[in-house]
């Protein structure tokens, strides 16, 4: 049991900073290499905070736990609007400019309902699951053209601050990205272990598991970039790196898992309770950013704190429903 619970602490440890490493790295190597500073805001930047929850969840299904993996993914989108954009605004309110933000966030809409069908039938087979991965791809062909077209957006002076901020060689990126990469497999493979052997040890399911403890060890990075990007007033990076990551998720993360170890046998709670929840915040995260009160779309600082509460209401629903 204790062994088990060290695994956790550590893996999660790691699997942050590893996470960052990657991310950093990457985004260096891509700069040298000539990648327009926005494209690598939204490709690198914005879904390298999901790798956390790509690799855990890949290696989940390989290991026969495809609920985990399942949970690992709608579990981190609800704790990256609820909890990090929550947190985030009690912080500093998240007003959001960028227009390509603004693109994507029916993007986001769209995909969440499509997840919704794809689950009716409380199974997700291989044919969907390569389904969601060539639509992940065609986002990221998307999101090249966003990126080729919105030259000049608010986003991209926010991403080359960071960037200038953050300098790095060739070689140093190099080195960061293969480190960050492997250590960021191990320490995913340490934190599967350790909450598979709590989940059995307390007789609790794969899926609880994944939507509580995995779910918010795999997006401690995203929580960490959205409440420094909003210290230092850049807003719509905070954001976008919400919002990358949750198209991110249910594309990839799930796809990838599905591939791996087609689901046969989900469980209805979870389109009855988990997916409505994520809906729920989603159209509520559409509608603050918008703006559709007379204003310019903003996550205030009383809107942050009703997404923390929901995200303590979600939480405790699923602690009492293990008693």
């Amino acid at each position: 049991m204790v062994l088990y619970a060290l695994a956790i602490i550590v893996g999660f440890a790691l699997l942050v900073w590893s996470a960052d490493r990657f991310v950093d790295g990457a985004a260096s190597v891509a700069k040298h290499l000539g990648m327009p500073s926005l494209l690598i805001g939204i490709l690198i930047v914005g879904f390298g905070t999901s790798a956390p929850e790509m690799v855990v969840s890949a290696i989940a299904a390989l290991e026969g736990n495809p609920a985990l993996a399942l949970g690992n993914a709608l579990g981190s989108n609800i704790v990256n609007i609820a909890l990090i954009l929550g947190v985030t605004a009690l912080v500093a309110p998240i007003a959001v400019h960028s227009k390509i933000v603004k693109k994507e966030l029916p993007l986001l809409l769209f995909i969440v309902f499509a997840s919704g069908y794809l689950l009716l039938d409380n199974q997700l087979t291989l044919l969907e699951g390569i389904v969601l991965l060539l639509a992940f791809f065609g986002l990221i062909a998307w999101s090249i053209v966003s990126a080729i077209k919105g030259k000049g957006d608010i986003l991209e002076s926010e991403i080359e601050n960071e960037l200038q901020e953050h300098p790095m060689s060739l070689k140093a990126g190099i080195v960061w990205l293969i480190i960050g990469l492997v250590l960021l497999i191990g320490s995913s493979r340490l934190l599967v272990w350790g909450a598979v052997g709590i989940a059995t040890k307390f007789g609790v399911s794969d899926l609880i598991i994944g939507l509580t403890i995995v779910a918010l060890g795999t997006s401690l990075p995203e929580l960490a970039a959205s409440v420094i990007a909003a210290r230092k007033g850049e807003h719509d990076i905070a954001i976008g790196n919400v919002v990358g990551s949750n198209m991110f998720n249910i594309l990839a993360v799930i796809g990838i898992a599905t591939v791996i170890s087609p689901m046969n046998q989900i469980a209805p709670e979870v389109l009855n309770r988990d997916w409505i929840v994520m809906v729920a915040l989603t159209i509520a995260l559409f509608v603050m950013a918008y703006g559709f009160r007379g204003k310019e779309g903003q996550i205030s600082r009383v809107e942050g704190f009703v997404l923390v509460l929901c995200y303590v209401a979600y939480n405790s629903y699923l602690g009492y429903l293990l008693y």
